[in-house]
C-alpha cells in the first residue's frame, strides 16, 4: 500500500499511553460511543489513531481483528476525508470502509459502529461523486437506514446524530424539498438531529461545524450569523487528539473564507 500522507501538525500533546488513554477515553469517545477495548492490541491501535498516525492505526486495527476493525475504519475514514490528496484514492478508500463495515455488521449486527462507518463512508463517497448521482444509485436510503440503526443501537451516538442531520440537509440542499421528501429527507428532522448531537457532545467542534453548514443549507442567509458564531466556537475548541485538531483547523478555514 502507498504511504499515507503524514499528519501535518504537532501531535506531541496527543501521544497517549494505555493508562492515560483509559483515563481520557470517555471524553475522546463522546462522539462515537465506542466502548473501551479489552484487547491490548486494539488499545494500541487507538493510541496510534489519537496521535494522528492513521496508517499505523489502520494496520494495527486490521491485524487485531474484532473490535480493531472499527479503529481501522475510523483511521481510514478520517485520513481519507482530511488528508488524502488524490480524489480517486479517497473514493476507493471510502468504498473499502463501507465494504468492511458491512462485513462487520454480518458478524456483529448489534455493533453500532459497524453501521456508522458504513454510513459515514457511503455518505462521503456520495459527496465525492455528487449527491444527486449517489441518490440515483440508491445510496441515500442505505446511509439513512445505517444511521438510524446506529442511533437505535446507541442512542447517545453523537456522531450518528450529526451525520443524520447532514444527510437531511445535504439532500434538501442538492435536490430540493420536494424530491428530498422521496428520499425521506426532512428539514425539521435535520435541525433536530444537529441540536441533539450538540446536547450529547457539547464540546465537539465537528458537531458545531456540521450544524453551521446545515443551518445555512436548510434556512439560508437568515441563519448565517448563527452559523458564523458556531464556526468561531468550533475554532476556539481545545483539541484532545489529532482528529479534533483537524476539525478545529477546518473551522478556522471556514472563518477565513
Amino acid at each position: 500500500m502507498a504511504k499515507w500522507t503524514a499528519f501535518p501538525y504537532d501531535n506531541s500533546a496527543f501521544v497517549y499511553t494505555p493508562a492515560t488513554l483509559k483515563k481520557h477515553w470517555a471524553r475522546l469517545h463522546a462522539g462515537d460511543a465506542e466502548p473501551l477495548p479489552k484487547d491490548a492490541d486494539v488499545l494500541q491501535a487507538w493510541i496510534h489513531f489519537h496521535a494522528g498516525d492513521f496508517q499505523a492505526a489502520y494496520d494495527a486495527g486490521l491485524a487485531a481483528g474484532g473490535a480493531g476493525i472499527t479503529v481501522a475504519n475510523k483511521a481510514q475514514g478520517i485520513y481519507a476525508n482530511y488528508l488524502e490528496k488524490k480524489e480517486k484514492v479517497k473514493l476507493e478508500m471510502f468504498l473499502e470502509i463501507a465494504e468492511r463495515a458491512e462485513a462487520q455488521q454480518a458478524e456483529e449486527p448489534k455493533n453500532p459502529n459497524a453501521w456508522y462507518w458504513q454510513a459515514y463512508a457511503l455518505g462521503r463517497y456520495g459527496q465525492g461523486i455528487s449527491v444527486a448521482k449517489a441518490l440515483a444509485q440508491g445510496l441515500g436510503s442505505k446511509v439513512k437506514t445505517a444511521l438510524e440503526t446506529t442511533i437505535k443501537l446507541a442512542p447517545k451516538h453523537a456522531d450518528a446524530h450529526i451525520a443524520l442531520g447532514a444527510f437531511h440537509a445535504e439532500v434538501i440542499d442538492k435536490v430540493g424539498k420536494l424530491l428530498g421528501k422521496t428520499q425521506g429527507a426532512d428539514a425539521a428532522t435535520g435541525l433536530k438531529m444537529f441540536e441533539q448531537a450538540l446536547k450529547l457532545n457539547p464540546g465537539s467542534a465537528i458537531a458545531m461545524i456540521e450544524r453551521a453548514n446545515g443551518l445555512v443549507m436548510l434556512e439560508g442567509d437568515k441563519r448565517m450569523k448563527e452559523a458564523e458564531k458556531l464556526y468561531a466556537d468550533a475554532a476556539a475548541c481545545e483539541a484532545m487528539d489529532a482528529m479534533e485538531l483537524l476539525d478545529i483547523e477546518l473551522a478556522r478555514e471556514e472563518l477565513e473564507d
